[in-house]
């Protein structure tokens, strides 16, 4: 059943976020009936740090298998998540930097090391994809520390072979992998990596919404990067947003208050205004490597 969308956004993207957060509790609602009415196919799950419960309906994959190659725990979440729950198919996601440091500032001292914060973004990262039924590789690299400097070239080609193995695992699978419009590092070499593999389907990277979705700069530097070798199209979330957001409640248990996580949804908006045909209020979008190339 898909989530219907009573969040018409009739003041504009930054104040629609509490519309958005009304529905998504009156959806949680919903769904937390009919599983105290024992309806199976209602999932209930809990944000792994809070541990708020949260209900959602499991996806059934169909069709061609897909392999996820993300930098980051939360990297497919954040940007292609409503599109696998709008057509799920057989998921399985190769998370390349799965030791951090990076935790809300509020519970540093909570969190306080590179195992207590992975730990927790790995528990984040499985409850996640837990309504996909996907399956994990956790590589274990180290992410970038600020100040972001290029990544070396041993590491690309190391972390390639990697990706390598578990692509040749995977016979038949489709290849999703960010297109690093950010700058960040690991993006970048998870992009590289994933080029040189074969892939020829990518998000855009939602990870840093807040400092680059928008800025100039940094679509200027991903238009001059990749040319015209990439070509952009759009997938309509709008029956499925609510949905997304209980799984991106999932990913960032730990963020406060829960408007912060709504930053890609806010610009999955600002996308949703290039659909063409039927208007959907929100949208994901993927870039594709020309055919030629």
């Amino acid at each position: 059943m898909r989530s219907p969308l009573p969040v018409p956004d009739g003041h504009g993207i930054y104040t629609f976020p509490d519309d958005l957060h009304r529905a998504h509790q009156e959806w949680t609602r919903h769904l937390a009936d009919r599983h105290h009415a024992h309806d199976r196919r209602v999932l209930q799950m809990a944000a792994p740090h809070a541990r708020v419960p949260y209900f959602i309906e499991p996806r059934t994959p169909v069709g061609r298998p897909v392999l996820v190659i993300e930098p980051h725990h939360d990297d497919f979440t954040l940007s292609a998540s409503g599109t696998f729950l709008a057509h799920p198919r057989p998921l399985t996601v190769a998370t390349v930097f799965t030791r951090s440091r990076s935790v809300h500032p509020a519970l540093e001292t909570t969190y306080a090391d590179t195992r207590t914060v992975s730990e927790l973004r790995a528990r984040e990262g499985a409850a996640a994809l837990a309504p996909f039924a996907a399956r994990r590789h956790l590589l274990g690299h180290k992410d970038a520390d600020p100040p972001y400097r290029p990544y070396a070239p041993e590491s690309i080609d190391r972390i390639t072979e990697e990706l390598r193995r578990i692509v040749a695992s995977h016979p038949g699978a489709e290849l999703l992998a960010p297109a690093a419009v950010t700058r960040h590092p690991d993006h970048l070499l998870v992009h590289a990596a994933a080029v040189r593999l074969g892939c020829r389907w990518f998000w855009e990277d939602l990870a840093f919404w807040s400092t680059y979705a928008l800025a100039g700069c940094d679509q200027h530097l991903f238009r001059t990067r990749t040319g015209a070798t990439m070509r952009p199209e759009l997938v309509d979330i709008t029956d499925v947003v609510l949905d997304k957001v209980t799984v991106l409640r999932m990913h960032a248990s730990q963020m406060y208050p829960a408007r912060k996580m709504y930053r890609p949804i806010r610009h999955a908006f600002t996308t949703a205004a290039d659909l063409v045909g039927p208007p959907g209020l929100y949208a994901e979008r993927f870039y594709r490597t020309e055919p030629t190339c």
